[in-house]
C-alpha cells in the first residue's frame, strides 16, 4: 500500500496483532498494533508515517 508516497505493509502476525513497516530514506521503521479491525490497523500506520514525514521535514523558513 502507499500513503504520501511511502510504501507501507500491514500484515495479520496473530488473532487481533498485525505487524506493519516502512521506509522512508535509509530508515526502515516497523512495529506492531493491536486491534481485530484491519481498517483501524491501516490507519494507525498512515498517521506514523505522516509523524515520520513531519520529523524528516526542513524546518525553518520565512512565513509571511
Amino acid at each position: 500500500m502507499e500513503h504520501r508516497g511511502v510504501e507501507y505493509t500491514v500484515t495479520p502476525s496473530a488473532p487481533g496483532v498485525w505487524q506493519w513497516q516502512f521506509r522512508i530514506g535509509d530508515a526502515v521503521i516497523s512495529g506492531k498494533t493491536e486491534t481485530n479491525i484491519r481498517l483501524l490497523a491501516v490507519r494507525r500506520v498512515q498517521l506514523r508515517i505522516d509523524r515520520e514525514l513531519k520529523k524528516a521535514a526542513p524546518k525553518g523558513g520565512d512565513r509571511a
